[in-house]
């Protein structure tokens, strides 16, 4: 797989746990560490813990693909994958606002992953 294909797959994989605010940053040309960033929120430490293990799982599983690191699953503030060219970021809300990637890395092309509504 290549890095967008490997981007657009781990947003599909956080949009089935319901994750929030997906966004994929193409860093391509920006940074020489990463092609691409995945953010997404969850809406508490549980979610974001399931939006990981989804993403895990299913990279595992569907692809042959493990991470290279993990770090923050003990807390589950913010959990770092290490997919090489892709680095996915899961956020609790609050964790999101205050590091705010997406304002660090303005420059960059975004691509905002729709997800479906939730019933009130």
């Amino acid at each position: 797989m290549n890095p967008e294909e490997i981007a657009n797959t781990v947003s599909e994989l956080a949009a089935d746990r319901k994750a929030l605010d997906i966004v994929e940053l193409d860093l391509r040309g920006i940074a020489s560490y990463a092609d691409y960033f995945v953010i997404c929120t969850g809406r508490s430490n549980r979610q974001v813990k399931a939006i990981h293990d989804a993403i895990h799982l299913g990279m595992k599983d569907g692809c042959g693909i493990l991470p290279t690191r993990v770090e923050g699953v003990t807390q589950a503030n913010w959990i770092l994958m290490d997919y090489g060219d892709v680095i996915v970021h899961v956020f609790t809300p609050e964790t999101r606002e205050y590091y705010r990637l997406e304002q660090l890395w303005g420059e960059a092309p975004s691509r905002t992953v729709a997800t479906e509504p939730t019933a009130a």
